[in-house]
């Protein structure tokens, strides 16, 4: 199981992902076949994260969820999985009309798509953050290991 810290790396990762690709999508970047190509493998590698990341929710997080006594933690579980279904659509959509082909043709409805789908992604890390995580903090499904809540001692 995840701890805490795990989430929290994650969305890190996700985080500077996307800011890292923000950096590099523009117009002028992208006309060089080289930097396309890298925007393209930075995509796809995005994509293949958020699903990971979904994927373990799904199998580590939502099951203990569905079944906790709180009605209140059920549903909150079943809000989060309903969400996750549009957002797995828009990235197999999204790699379909634009990854698929390989054809680096990332023009401005390339550019404004892609931005709607880093602010997918971007909402639901923070759904997570602000929804998700305390709650699983909360009913004690998420925890640091041991070793990190403790300070270190100091050397004799």
């Amino acid at each position: 199981m995840q701890t805490l810290s795990d989430y929290r790396s994650t969305h890190s990762d996700l985080r500077q992902m996307i800011g890292d690709l923000r950096a590099i999508l523009t117009d002028e970047h992208l006309r060089l076949r080289s930097n396309a190509k890298n925007a393209y493998e930075q995509l796809c590698d995005l994509g293949e994260r958020v699903n990971r990341h979904l994927t373990e929710e799904d199998r580590e997080v939502y099951p203990g969820l569905l079944i906790h006594e709180d009605p209140k933690v059920n549903s909150m579980a079943w809000g989060f999985i309903s969400g996750e279904r549009p957002m797995r659509k828009t990235f197999a959509d999204y790699h379909t009309r634009w990854l698929k082909n390989c054809d680096f043709n990332f023009g401005g409805e390339f550019l404004a798509q892609t931005q709607q789908v880093f602010a997918m992604v971007a909402q639901r890390l923070v759904r997570e953050e602000q929804v998700l995580l305390p709650k699983l903090v909360e009913i004690g499904m998420l925890h640091e290991p041991l070793h990190r809540l403790t300070a270190p001692r100091p050397a004799i």
